[in-house]
């Protein structure tokens, strides 16, 4: 209503010039849900909390650090009586979401949110139904736009089960996010002698993903070899019985060692040749990589003196009493005159570094959003941080990950020579479907729907009239004419690549007006990639 003017005198009024813009939200925003050290921020506590954080130091201040990963050196019997093999198996669960988040944050990751359901202290163990508690309180966060919990493979009896609860969260309850999945077993290695094959192992993932809101996910295989511990951050401590293990400071006694013109001669155990290193699954599931240590009988000069060697597996065997500072000490010494120690521990790192992919590829997610766009799929991409993968993948190998009769497409990590490693698919779960085949397709609808609502909620209970429906009209051209221009809708001309229909008699009825609805028809031609380029050659006659 006009203002009546009742006193003499100039008065300003402002009229806007223009009409309200729709704001783009963000797409690279995943939700990690794990297990940290600590959830804590000043006195507040933070478990089952989603943090906004930035980077990784900002993980470190509010979230702590690594696990202390304890591994036990188990004796395998060879029925050699010459021959000591021994396998790595972790004494506990493993709590891996800390080095997840450094891969993240290495391939390209900048926001996200965490979810700590818990420390490692106070849990012992991965805990699934933990882990899906922590999905309720992402209800509450329109901002995410992933769902990542690298710890699913961890506990095999609820995979199948967190599993669901990601795509229910995703596909029915939110509709604004994508799960990442890992494959459970995706660290094994199968080859001739073994007991399952890559077939087997998708197969069984296939069974434990459902038929429901599979558009709603995408997911990776097989699991990669990476760096986020390096050889300084482990030491003979990681082993909870190395003191009992013969073979890493192993002698004999010299009927000479006595005499001080003679220096002690050491029995090969602590001389040992790692000769060979085997991969071998003794209970068919989690990969072990196995030591097999070839002791020399013969004596070789010692590298220490007799009496130092029985100091030195002594204090291996009261290693969880062993002073800090004399850690390191122990370490080095243990290095030098043990080649068996030292294949131990290179063992052992490449053991913790192998991860599921799914916190890394939302990372690579991350950086293509923001180097491209939403609509450039996350794919022909390097893997940053990486040795390779624990799996090869053939050609041959990838034709039934990528188009299952089921539609259940698996996206490949590969070796290329001279490339490196990169991701090599780019589809959902759902990929018999036409409409939702690829998960660019999937998240940069996603990003139009988001933005569109987001822009058109200023005009709820607005007059459901023809100035409003022109202004909304406006508003959403506007806004898919810029997306278009950068790439991510498909046509010429902005008329062909995507329309905005509303009004009465085209969308609405007089009966919606009467309701209170107001119905707008959005139509979009989002671009897709080419999975499959075909070069045609022929030859033709010679012309001149």
């Amino acid at each position: 209503m006009a203002k009546v003017y009742a006193t003499p005198g100039v008065y300003i009024e402002e009229k806007s010039a223009f009409p309200n813009s729709a704001v783009p939200v963000a797409t690279a925003v995943p939700a990690f849900i794990g297990y940290t050290e600590k959830a804590i921020r000043g006195k507040k506590p933070l478990k089952n909390v989603p943090t906004r954080i930035s980077s990784y130091n900002d993980y470190l201040l509010l979230f702590g650090g690594a696990p202390k990963a304890t591994y036990t050196l188990k004796e395998v019997a060879t029925g050699a009586p010459k021959d000591v093999r021994y396998t790595l198996e972790p004494k506990d669960n493993r709590f891996i979401l800390h080095s997840c988040m450094k891969m993240f944050f290495a391939n390209g990751g900048t926001d996200c949110y965490i979810v700590s359901v818990g420390t490692y202290d106070e849990a012992k163990k991965v805990d699934g139904q933990a882990l899906m508690d922590g999905i309720e309180p992402l209800k509450k966060e329109p901002e995410p736009t992933m769902l990542v919990i690298p710890e699913a493979v961890i506990d095999r009896e609820q995979y199948a089960p967190i599993l669901g609860a990601m795509l229910l969260h995703c596909g029915q309850v939110m509709r604004n996010r994508v799960a990442i999945f890992d494959v459970l077993d995706g660290d094994y290695v199968p080859g001739p002698g073994k007991e399952r094959t890559t077939k087997e192992i998708i197969k069984k993932f296939r069974d434990d993903v459902g038929t429901n809101h599979l558009q709603w996910a995408a997911a990776y295989y097989p699991w990669l070899e990476m760096t986020a511990v390096s050889s300084n951050d482990l030491n003979f401590k990681n082993f909870s019985n190395i003191g009992a293990v013969d073979g890493i400071v192993d002698f004999e006694d010299n009927p000479n060692a006595g005499q001080s013109n003679q220096p002690a001669k050491i029995l090969a155990a602590d001389k040992v040749t790692a000769q060979k290193a085997a991969f071998e699954a003794p209970d068919g599931g989690t990969l072990i990589r196995l030591l097999d240590l070839n002791l020399n009988l013969e004596f070789q000069d010692g590298l220490v003196s007799l009496a130092r060697a029985e100091e030195i597996k002594a204090e291996l065997k009261k290693v969880p009493t062993v002073a800090e500072d004399d850690v390191n000490t122990l370490h080095q010494t243990l290095l030098a005159i043990s080649p068996a120690y030292k294949a131990a521990l290179n063992d052992l790192k490449k053991t913790i570094n192998v991860l599921p992919p799914s916190a890394i590829m939302a990372g690579i997610y991350s950086m293509v959003d923001n180097s491209v766009g939403v609509f450039q799929s996350p794919a022909n991409v390097s893997v940053g941080s990486v040795v390779e993968p624990v799996v090869s993948l053939t050609n041959e190998e990838q034709e039934d990950l990528n188009m299952p009769l089921t539609g259940k497409a698996v996206n490949a990590i590969r070796t290329f020579p001279g490339k490196g490693v990169l991701v090599w698919g780019a589809r959902t779960l759902d990929g018999n479907s036409q409409d939702w085949r690829y998960i660019s397709v999937r998240r940069t609808v996603i990003f139009i729907e988001q933005s569109i609502k987001y822009a058109a909620e200023a005009y709820v209970f607005q007059p459901n009239v023809s100035a409003t429906w022109t202004n909304l009209r406006a508003l959403i051209t506007n806004f898919l004419t810029n997306v278009w221009q950068q790439g991510a809708l498909a046509g010429a001309t902005p008329e062909d690549a995507f329309s905005v229909d509303v009004g009465l008699g085209t969308t609405m009825t007089a009966v919606d007006i009467l309701d209170g609805i107001m119905r707008i028809t959005v139509k979009i031609a989002v671009t897709r990639p080419a999975e499959f380029i075909v070069i045609t050659f022929q030859q033709q006659m010679q012309k001149s």
